[in-house]
């Protein structure tokens, strides 16, 4: 029987909450140790701001956004700057969740999770897509 999908809903940003959550405690705790106090936030889309700053039209092409001092070039006698944080948007992941059709809605918000603390440890795109081939 095919369900009728009428009693579903898209899961909200407090059940993105809880994926990302369970994400990063799933993470080796190396990883999560270098992590730091970095703050995760969901929203729905990045601001008006973020995206003319990023030069992106399209809010649904932004779904991670790591945003702060990486690791290891904070001032240690400086201002305490902004706390790190990771922005995970959550129309934009289940956007690419419908389009790919397969992989789990927890396994996408755990990779973009992956990918901005890989930015918040200071490594570039290439890095970060070289050790996720590794696994």
């Amino acid at each position: 029987m095919t369900p009728a999908w009428n009693d579903q809903s898209a899961p909200s940003l407090d059940d993105f909450a809880r994926l990302a959550e369970a994400a990063f405690a799933a993470l080796p705790a190396l990883f999560r140790q270098a992590a730091g106090d970095v703050v995760i936030r969901i929203d729905d889309f990045a601001d008006e701001e973020t995206l003319a700053e990023l030069e992106i039209e399209d809010p649904f092409e932004l779904s991670g956004l790591y945003s702060g001092v990486h690791i290891g070039e904070g001032d240690a006698m400086g201002p305490a700057p902004e706390p790190s944080r990771i922005f995970l948007y959550r129309r934009p992941i289940l956007d690419e969740w419908c389009e790919r059709g397969d992989v789990g809605l927890a396994e996408i918000i755990a990779h973009v999770l992956i990918h901005e603390i890989g930015h918040h440890l200071g490594l570039d795109d290439d890095q970060i897509h070289a050790i996720e081939d590794e696994d």
